[in-house]
């Protein structure tokens, strides 16, 4: 039986080549939220700067998603032929380069820029959990739970510094930006011995015969509609959640505050979600849970009072990070090898991002056919059902194709 290597998760073993891939991970953790998060708060100041529409100021935020999108499946492609530790080396540099042209001058460069960080963060999403998986097959739960804080931590950091780096630094929105970039050059420093040791190596030619067809899998499918809609609620909370606060009657400082709040609500169950999940016999209580809270924290903030709407955001920000990590764990639970859990992950997250990149306009259309928030919000109380369905097929204790 298969059981014993999902349900495992030991501690990490710590030598110094292995301490360098974790230090490597965790930086690249940090690069793959911080550019797309450190965005949203200078929106204002980057339209009236350049002089662009709030139409195209808001297509920063969608095209990376659509580069997540666009790349996902590509990338476990690349991985087979370069090597995971090769692609994702490139990708940093890549990253890097999109992160020091965003700023440097006009629309073009901006655009461009953006396109360049987002299919390198595309790359990072899909091969780090493969990563993880080839490297720590017994601990995968706690490396996935170190990786997910980092990338949530810096996330929700670079959301809150964005402005106060733009107002004291002297350099503006541009400065704010090309600020990332130095975390950025930090993670390539880190990921040069995985580069050189490992430049020539593609994944394990031995895992080949093993790998499947995971479009034509029921259970990858159920594991892609889970990544998906997870997707679409975190992007679509993140989007409108000041604006309906606001609407409900707080300031708008305090309704950025409580966005934060539910960032950092995240936090402690991106760690301690995936060491659990890869110690049980399958995932369904997570699952239950997760989808609960979505409902009741989505209720919370539709018929709540003000003083209820903390607890709410909370509620939410903890379904999320459960939401999340569990979408991350999937793809090494449900896979035999590293090249199968690239594969899942390109897989889930192509078609995670597409939603995720309809989510908030979809959102939007429903408030302004409505002119309420009742129906949007409710329409994300269906999709916590969904993401109860879905997640409930993802959390059976089997391997794809078994």
């Amino acid at each position: 039986m298969q059981q014993g290597t999902i349900q495992q998760d030991h501690r990490v073993d710590v030598k110094p080549k292995v301490l360098l891939l974790i230090i490597g991970i965790i930086f690249i953790g940090a690069n793959l939220r911080a550019p797309l998060t450190s965005v949203g708060p200078l929106i204002p100041s980057i339209r009236e700067s350049l002089g662009i529409s709030s139409t195209l100021a808001g297509a920063l935020t969608t095209v990376p998603l659509l580069a997540f999108a666009l790349l996902s499946p590509f990338a476990p492609k690349l991985a087979r032929r370069y090597g995971m530790e090769s692609v994702l080396f490139l990708s940093l540099i890549l990253l890097t380069i999109g992160i020091i042209l965003r700023p440097l001058s006009g629309v073009g460069m901006l655009f461009s820029g953006t396109i360049f960080l987002g299919l390198a963060i595309a790359v990072g999403n899909v091969l780090v959990p493969s990563i993880i998986k080839q490297y720590f097959p017994k601990s995968v739960g706690t490396m996935t739970g170190v990786y997910s804080v980092s990338m949530n931590l810096c996330g929700a950091i670079a959301s809150g510094l964005s402005i106060p780096i733009s107002s004291k630094s002297g350099l503006g929105w541009q400065g704010s930006l090309g600020y990332w970039g130095i975390i950025s050059i930090i993670a390539i420093l880190f990921w040069i011995p995985q580069f050189r040791s490992n430049r020539n190596q593609a994944i394990n030619v031995s895992e080949k015969p093993q790998s499947v067809n995971m479009w034509k899998s029921g259970l990858a499918w159920q594991v892609t509609v889970f990544m998906g809609l997870q997707s679409l609620i975190f992007y679509t909370i993140v989007a409108w959640l000041p604006e309906i606060l606001q609407q409900q009657g707080l300031s708008s400082s305090t309704a950025g505050w409580m966005l934060s709040l539910m960032q950092f609500a995240v936090l402690p169950f991106t760690f301690i979600v995936p060491i659990l999940a890869g110690r049980m016999k399958n995932q369904y209580l997570l699952v239950t849970i997760t989808a609960l809270l979505f409902v009741i924290g989505m209720i919370g903030i539709l018929y709540g009072n003000l003083s209820l709407i903390p607890f709410s955001v909370i509620l939410l920000g903890i379904a999320g990070g459960c939401a999340f990590s569990l979408a991350m764990m999937f793809f090494s639970l449900r896979t035999k090898n590293s090249y199968q859990a690239a594969e899942l992950s390109g897989m889930a997250q192509s078609f995670g991002y597409l939603l995720a990149a309809i989510g908030p306009t979809l959102f939007g259309v429903l408030h302004d056919i409505t002119h309420n928030w009742a129906v949007p919000l409710w329409m994300l109380v269906i999709v916590s059902v969904l993401i109860f369905i879905s997640g409930i097929g993802a959390g059976r204790n089997k391997y794809i194709q078994e």
